[in-house]
């Protein structure tokens, strides 16, 4: 996910809403993501080198999605972990092409991840 400003605070709104008012929050180190991620305020944000987009370096797709299955994969389970990224990895991740702040939702299985729903902008 990764929204304009106006769609992150939005986003972050419905979160609390929806009873999650701290959430494991891990965003790529681009700048866009990364005010996203702030602007959810759902607690601290962890910038992630594997949530960076590889657009342009396809070669480092299987490595960083490694690394973001295994991110989620050791995440404490009474806790929801948000991650803010580009479209190209969550494609790479779930085969789904998400709109601009759009926010899929998945659980980790084993080496995989389950897609449970899509929520849009």
């Amino acid at each position: 996910m990764f929204a304009v400003p106006g769609q992150a605070l939005r986003i972050g709104k419905r979160f609390r809403e929806q009873g999650i008012a701290m959430a494991n929050v891990h965003s790529s180190q681009w700048c866009r993501c990364l005010e996203t991620a702030r602007l959810l305020d759902l607690g601290d944000v962890i910038p992630t080198p594997a949530l960076n987009s590889f657009f342009t370096n396809r070669e480092h797709e299987p490595r960083q999605s490694e690394a973001v299955r295994q991110l989620l994969a050791e995440q404490a389970k009474d806790k929801t972990t948000v991650l803010v990224t580009h479209q190209v990895n969550v494609t790479a991740l779930t085969g789904i092409f998400p709109r601009s702040g759009e926010i899929i939702v998945v659980r980790p299985v084993k080496n995989s991840l389950s897609v449970l729903g899509r929520i849009a902008p």
